[in-house]
Order: C-alpha cells, then sequence, then structure tokens
C-alpha cells in the first residue's frame, strides 16, 4: 500500500506561508521553519500597531492644539475645560486641523472657551 503524504496539503500550507513573508529579508523569507515564526511575529505586530496606531495620532492631535492654544493664551487644560463649559462639541481630531488649517477659525473657538471660563 502506498505512503500517504498529503503532499498538496502541505505544500499548499506552506505556500500560503511563504507567500505572506514576501519581501522578508534573508532566510525569513525561503526557510519554512524561520518563515512561519517571523510572518506568526509580524501578524501579532500588525495587530497591536493598529491599535496603538489611535492613540499616536490622538497625542499628535493634542500637541497641536496645545501649541495653538498656547498661541493663543491659554494653556492646553484650560482651553479643553473651557470648550466643555461652553458645551462646544468639536473633537480633538477637527480641533487640530483647524489648528494646523484654519488658525483664525481655532483663535475664534480659543476665544469662546476663554469666555466660558471668565
Amino acid at each position: 500500500m502506498a505512503r500517504v503524504t498529503c503532499a498538496v496539503a502541505s505544500r499548499k500550507r506552506r505556500k500560503r506561508v511563504l507567500k505572506l513573508a514576501k519581501g522578508f529579508y534573508g532566510d525569513r523569507k525561503n526557510h519554512i521553519r524561520l518563515t512561519k515564526d517571523a510572518v506568526m511575529k509580524a501578524l501579532a505586530y500588525n495587530y497591536i500597531h493598529r491599535k496603538k496606531k489611535k492613540s499616536d495620532f490622538r497625542k499628535l492631535w493634542i500637541i497641536r492644539i496645545n501649541v495653538a492654544a498656547k498661541i493663543n493664551g491659554i494653556s492646553y487644560s484650560k482651553f479643553m475645560y473651557g470648550l466643555k463649559k461652553a458645551e462646544c462639541l468639536i473633537n480633538r481630531k477637527v480641533l487640530a486641523n483647524l489648528a494646523l488649517n484654519d488658525p483664525k477659525a481655532f483663535s475664534d473657538v480659543a476665544g469662546m472657551a476663554k469666555k466660558a471660563l471668565a
């Protein structure tokens, strides 16, 4: 009786892993044992960094708002508190965009926040 090797299935499985490792450097792209480890680690980092990207953007927005608020003579925390008191529902992404692209509109928003604090 012939030995069953599952050649088609195992080749398909290896090809799938090697395809995911396209662009990897050195032996990590064409030796199946090293490739498996490299692909698993890459997929894990991929998942983690998709989550981390959101906090990175939030940090960037806060930095931009902070600089623009300081230019308008108010600290970031007081600015955000003033907006909350004024019941202004503009999120950080939009505020950062205003600070970068339309400083006049941002200064109007900062004035509104100052007025709410007074």
